[in-house]
């Protein structure tokens, strides 16, 4: 049976998590024992996925799930984080995010980067390249999966590795983000002293006007999990996916890394995190992006080697 990096990453991810569960589950783990068993569920279906693709049993819809299953599981489990971010600690931990970025800077970035560009044309280039990093995954993602299946494998594989870090750090450090200024969570409320560092706790009208501050609203009102902030995984994986344009989609890598720098400054801008969360994303980019393609090229079988188009007349 030919397990892929990427299995092992997902079963890994699966296992850890749901040892997490069983063993360290407390008041505020809604329905544990379905979680649990949720992850039993995943462990079994991925195992019978793997086989009969590999028996050459497969139909349709094992084919759909042998490349894609770990898409699917990604907004699960970034949900799932939201709901075991206080096995290990009872309080939230942005005390200590917020005293680091005043430490660093004097002040707090997530704040006043916006106070001192409230205009609309500068907002929605921020949210829009916010709102990119959803286009960045699926875009390459598909990219890929059209081109060369080989090549596919190889971005799911190491993204997917980077994301399940993320995940478990948000389970073990539970951190909001910028928006426990605007005493958006009821169940965290910050000292007076820290509330303090942000007097100024409002969006700029402009801002508001915004049609991607209206999308990315909507996404963060229906999708977002309390306690994921830092490393920022926007960062992470928008760097991630960056790598892959240079590796395999050339004529889109200059595009697609300015994109993602602007949507580094966005993470700030924008609200959703700290400065220390973009810079410890970018530190897990760097660290994890080469450990994955070390660990892909170590757990598979036999590593195909694909071309690299030339860089003459791509761009």
């Amino acid at each position: 049976m030919k397990y892929k990096f990427v299995d092992y990453a997902t079963q890994g991810y699966t296992l850890l998590v749901g040892l997490l569960i069983l063993l360290f589950h407390n008041a505020t783990v809604p329905h544990w024992r379905w979680l649990f068993a949720s992850h039993i569920t995943i462990l079994l279906i991925i195992h019978f996925v793997v086989r009969r693709y590999e028996a050459g049993r497969s139909g349709p819809v094992v084919d759909f799930l042998r490349h894609f299953y770990p898409v699917l599981l990604y907004a699960w489990f970034f949900s799932e984080t939201g709901w075991l971010n206080r096995m290990f600690f009872h309080d939230y931990l942005d005390a200590v995010a917020i005293r680091l970025d005043q430490a660093v800077f004097g002040f707090q970035p997530a704040m006043l980067f916006m106070e001192k560009l409230p205009y609309l044309v500068v907002s929605e280039l921020f949210y829009a390249s916010y709102f990119s990093y959803y286009v960045m995954i699926a875009g390459v993602g598909f990219a890929l999966y059209a081109r060369n299946r080989s090549q596919f494998f190889h971005y799911v594989s190491v993204v997917s590795f980077v994301f399940y870090f993320c995940y478990a750090i948000y389970i073990l450090l539970p951190i909001i983000g910028p928006r426990v200024f605007f005493h958006d969570l009821a169940e965290y409320t910050l000292p007076d002293q820290l509330q303090r560092l942000a007097p100024v706790v409002s969006y700029p009208g402009a801002v508001k006007g915004g049609l991607f501050f209206r999308v990315m609203a909507f996404i963060y009102r229906v999708f977002e999990a309390p306690g994921a902030a830092l490393p920022s995984s926007h960062v992470a994986i928008a760097l991630c996916t960056v790598w892959f344009s240079f590796r395999y989609l050339r004529a889109i890598r200059y595009v697609h890394l300015v994109v993602a720098l602007l949507l580094c400054l966005a993470t700030v801008y924008c609200r959703y995190h700290y400065a220390v969360d973009v810079l410890t994303g970018v530190l897990t980019a760097a660290l994890l992006v080469p450990l994955g393609n070390w660990l892909y090229s170590r757990t598979s079988p036999v590593l195909e080697k694909v071309e690299i188009p030339s860089s003459r007349g791509d761009g």
